[in-house]
């Protein structure tokens, strides 16, 4: 069926990050066919949507995090990196099961859903079972099974022939919404031959690499004692960059390591709530901007952020850089948007397919309820997205043209008993 939404004001972000006022989004079979004016009698539409004062833009881009830890959600705040990984995240984790999983990235497809996220990167294990779940909601994702070393040679085997069979089982499944990649958890975690082995079959397959990467002072010096090196020398010795790569948190670079990732055209997931929170410290956005490096936003997982809004992290990337550096012309409120979007569209190798609202890209788009007061006056949509917009505000969701949330309620999932069953498979851990 040809659809038509008019009458909205559309963030198209292309190259000329263009706005359109008084705009219209047509798609037909997933796929955008008209961006422009709302045309005057849109013959030819058999669908037509009024969106009248509401803002359409291209659905956001969330480039890392866990979702089954949606579970760990307030459990275990205001702790060290370190201390929450070893003494609270990892001890609970480990009871994870397949069902812990299931209700957990249920909980959290629904809240992305909800505040306009349309896109994400999970690395987890039991992905199978996330794998079926993105299926079933209608989003789209990049799933990796995260592979940590730190275990005899049989179990590393084991873990790696899991990670390749899921990669190679779900890339490109569900009409394409699923992309996968391989996924080392880290260069602390894994030891630098395990490493070289996952880059081998990522190379076999074809795929790309994400992995956490100097998110913590404390993380960079266990690497130095380690292996004599710091964490992005050491990744570029053992041939990680010599695949795709995208990169978590990256707070922690020398102007050496900046130029290391630019020269490999590296992607960066800037997680700043989580960096925040966890108070691993503040990455060099702006350096990375002036290298040329892909900045996209991620949450990490809800368990120390504690939502999945991407909003949030768009206006905290935009002011966050401002005031550490007391120089307001930071990170603005467009870049902000593009690293949300288009730039997050880069960093998981679709950008010739979504992130922007552009002929023949995917009709992956969000209508926001700009009727409320902190949209007005309506002189800079862009600015109101950034600075004043939250995820509440989302309406309406489609993904390759179906409509995933219809004026704020989830169509493809039942959110009443995922929510229910998340509290019930939280009680069944052992604190």
């Amino acid at each position: 069926m040809k659809t038509i939404l008019i009458n909205a004001t559309v963030l198209t972000v292309n190259p000329d990050n263009e706005v359109i006022y008084n705009g219209a989004v047509g798609f037909e079979d997933g796929v955008i066919t008209y961006v422009g004016p709302s045309p005057s009698g849109p013959a030819g539409f058999e669908e037509v949507i009024d969106a009248e004062g509401r803002i359409l833009m291209p659905g956001l881009i969330n480039t890392h995090g866990h979702t089954a830890m949606s579970l760990l959600r307030g459990y275990a705040d205001d702790l060290p990196l370190q201390e929450w990984l070893e003494t609270k995240m990892w001890p609970l984790e480990a009871q994870f099961t397949e069902e812990h999983v299931r209700w957990g990235t249920s909980l959290s497809i629904v809240e992305m859903l909800k505040t306009g996220t349309t896109t994400f990167v999970d690395m987890y294990d039991h992905m199978d079972m996330v794998a079926e779940l993105v299926t079933a909601s209608g989003m789209r994702a990049s799933l990796c099974r995260g592979v940590i070393g730190l275990c005899p040679p049989d179990v590393q085997a084991q873990k790696l022939d899991e990670a390749s069979a899921f990669a190679a089982r779900w890339n490109n499944a569900a009409d394409g919404r699923i992309k996968t990649m391989m996924s080392p958890h880290g260069p602390y975690t894994c030891p630098p031959d395990y490493i070289q082995r996952i880059v081998a079959k990522a190379e076999e397959l074809d795929l790309p690499i994400h992995i956490h990467m100097s998110e913590s002072e404390w993380e960079v010096q266990q690497n130095v004692d380690d292996y004599g090196s710091r964490p992005v020398l050491h990744l570029e010795k053992l041939g990680v960059f010599n695949r795709p790569t995208l990169v978590a948190h990256a707070v922690h670079l020398t102007d050496e390591e900046l130029d290391i990732l630019a020269k490999y055209n590296v992607k960066v997931s800037h997680n700043p709530i989580s960096n925040l929170k966890l108070g691993s410290g503040i990455a060099r956005v702006p350096e990375m901007m002036e290298r040329g490096i892909c900045v996209s936003l991620g949450t990490d997982s809800s368990a120390s952020n504690n939502n999945l809004d991407l909003f949030e992290e768009m206006k905290m990337v935009a002011l966050l850089h401002k005031g550490v550096r007391k120089n307001p012309v930071l990170v603005p409120a467009t870049e902000a948007l593009r690293m949300a979007t288009i730039y997050g569209a880069q960093a998981l190798l679709l950008s010739d397919q979504i992130g922007s609202l552009e002929l023949g890209k995917q009709a992956d788009f969000i209508v926001i309820d700009s009727h409320r007061v902190f949209y007005q006056p309506e002189h800079d949509p862009v600015s109101h997205v950034v600075y004043s917009a939250s995820g509440r505000d989302v309406k309406d969701v489609y993904v390759k043209g179906k409509q995933l949330i219809k004026d704020g309620v989830c169509l493809s999932m039942d959110e009443e008993t995922i929510s229910k069953e998340a509290n019930r498979m939280f009680a069944r851990l052992q604190k």
